[in-house]
């Protein structure tokens, strides 16, 4: 569309121009009578056989829609849309809100709302939804009339590509949503931050005087389209790179500069930990690196935190300096800053950190090929990482079994990552996989799930099945909450509401929904199976049973 446009239509019409305007394509939902308006401003525009399209892509729950949305936020990068009847369908989609919200994921949820001329009378599913959202969500409100929808929807999606991105809530009155009114629609465009030249500067002279940086690189270079500003900086300044979220694949697995292998000895002995847009929480130590008995010189490490708005800035840490704003804009000019002066030498800290990044895989190697019988977890990776093209698109949904995947998995291109984020939902693998295979039509896609995390989500199977999605499911099925069983243990001496059925045979239940699959329960099998899937173009899950007992060695339960 042009920069504005003059549109005229019942208010679901006016709701999908507007969308379209903003580069969305895919309408994630269930159908609910309250938000009918939505299906048919889709078919009229697609009769219309404007380019692109809007597609109405159906799902089994709700939850389902809403988390599809908020991949797809995380995947293009253009906020995901999930439209969600009244009552029930909107509160089953809180959970993907809040996930979307820790995550920064730009999405916009358009629920239906009872009428507002029976509004106070007891009509089905009336409920007032915007303050129960707003506290997970960027904005939350209600548009009241349909003259209200057109400029409404236009903000909601503007808001949610706006640094620092996020979810936004809409609702609409049933009786205005299928009233008509006139509307202008904007030019599909998010707001960014500059960022100050003065805090940039400050950041390179500490880069300039130290002699073990490291850098961190998360989420959101990815979302703020920094991934080719961020690779320039790490590849000419030679710094050792650490990676999370989706901003593993930015520095593609392999790279001399990337040391996730070494992350410890990394973060106990940097003199400044440089962070860029992912926030210092539990998966950070909250901020502190280095320490007595760490870091060489017994201090901690200076900390440096790079955000793409200054509401993302920490607050609870101390910090050496700060920047907020346009992440390419922020790491080209200290990249120009550093390079201006005497050029720092890390070439023997980045050699030490290359060491152990080499002596970890030998010593992952020996996981990689376990023979163990029950298998463990690590022998998965070790048959499926030497099969993931450079395209792949891995989701993990599960707690043990992901976090191997997190560490044995590293993403040879940005964007091709997905897991829950800080917030940590299981359930929202379905709804990723049908996103990415939908964003990603030709590449690889690979839902890892645990057995627990399956059962919130595996019934839409079904969707993938009847909207011709093919995906490859690898489930590590230990018959355990096994996230929760060891640490139970640990502090009691025993566990309870921690096991699972054994071995359940869920490649059956994809089976009835009209996929396929497999159970694996020979280490020597694993790589066979995982080939079947990939050449069987339909939704398959390679259901291996695995070792309980062999739990992923972690330093953190997130408290």
């Amino acid at each position: 569309m042009s920069s504005s446009s003059e549109i005229t239509g019942h208010s679901g019409e006016l709701a999908v121009h507007v969308a379209r305007a903003h580069g969305v394509e895919t309408m994630f939902t269930l159908s609910g009578a309250h938000v009918f308006p939505m299906y048919d401003g889709a078919v009229r525009i697609n009769q219309d056989a404007q380019d692109p399209q809007m597609r109405l892509l159906d799902v089994r729950h709700e939850q389902t829609a809403a988390f599809a949305a908020e991949a797809t936020g995380k995947l293009t990068r253009v906020p995901g849309l999930a439209v969600l009847t009244a009552g029930p369908g909107v509160t089953n989609g809180i959970s993907a809100i809040a996930q979307a919200q820790f995550a920064g994921s730009p999405m916009v949820v358009v629920g239906g709302r009872a009428p507002q001329n029976r509004w106070g009378t007891g009509s089905l599913q009336e409920l007032d939804q915007p303050p129960i959202i707003a506290p997970v969500a960027k904005a939350a409100k209600t548009l009241m009339t349909a003259g209200d929808v057109a400029a409404g929807i236009d903000e909601a999606f503007t808001l949610a590509r706006s640094s620092h991105r996020g979810p936004v809530f809409v609702d609409v009155p049933m009786d205005e949503f299928f009233n008509s009114a006139s509307g202008t629609v904007g030019p599909g465009e998010g707001i960014r931050v500059e960022p100050d030249d003065d805090d940039i500067a400050r950041v390179a002279g500490l880069l300039a005087r130290a002699q073990r940086p490291v850098l961190i690189l998360g989420t959101d270079v990815w979302a703020d389209h920094a991934e080719e500003a961020a690779l320039r900086f790490v590849e000419d300044l030679g710094i050792p790179t650490l990676t999370n979220g989706m901003g593993r694949g930015v520095i593609p697995g392999g790279h001399r500069s990337l040391v996730t292998k070494a992350r410890g000895a990394a973060l106990s002995g940097a003199d400044l930990v440089v962070v860029v847009g992912t926030p210092l929480d539990f998966r950070l130590g909250y901020g502190a690196f280095g320490g007595p008995d760490k870091n060489p010189t017994g201090e901690f490490a200076r900390v440096v935190h790079i955000a793409d708005s200054p509401g993302q800035v920490s607050g609870h840490a101390e910090l050496a300096a700060s920047v907020a704003g346009d992440l390419t804009t922020v790491l080209d000019g200290l990249q120009k800053a550093v390079e201006a002066g005497p050029r720092p030498d890390w070439r023997t800290w980045a050699d030490q950190l290359r060491d152990q990044v080499r002596a970890a895989a030998e010593r992952d190697a020996q996981l990689l090929t376990a023979e163990a019988d029950p298998i463990h977890p690590a022998r998965i990776y070790g048959e499926l990482v030497p099969r993931l093209e450079d395209d792949s698109v891995v989701i993990g949904d599960g707690g043990d079994f992901v976090s191997f995947a997190g560490k044995y998995v590293e993403p040879k291109r940005p964007g091709g990552w997905l897991d829950p984020g800080p917030y940590g939902c299981l359930g929202a693998g379905l709804g990723a996989a049908i996103a990415a295979r939908i964003a990603r039509p030709s590449a690889q896609v690979t839902l890892l799930l645990g057995d627990g995390a399956a059962g919130f989500s595996l019934m839409d199977v079904d969707t993938l099945v009847r909207h011709d999605l093919p995906v490859v499911m690898v489930m590590g099925n230990n018959s355990a909450w096994g996230l929760e069983k060891g640490p139970m243990q640990m502090l009691y001496g025993y566990d309870v509401v921690a096991d699972l059925a054994q071995r359940t045979p869920y490649d059956d239940v994809v089976k009835a929904l009209g996929g396929a699959g497999e159970t694996v329960s020979d280490p020597q099998e694993i790589g066979p199976a995982l080939d079947r899937a990939y050449a069987s173009g339909v939704p398959y899950l390679v259901n291996v049973i695995t070792d309980v007992e062999a739990a992923y060695p972690r330093n953190t339960f997130g408290i």
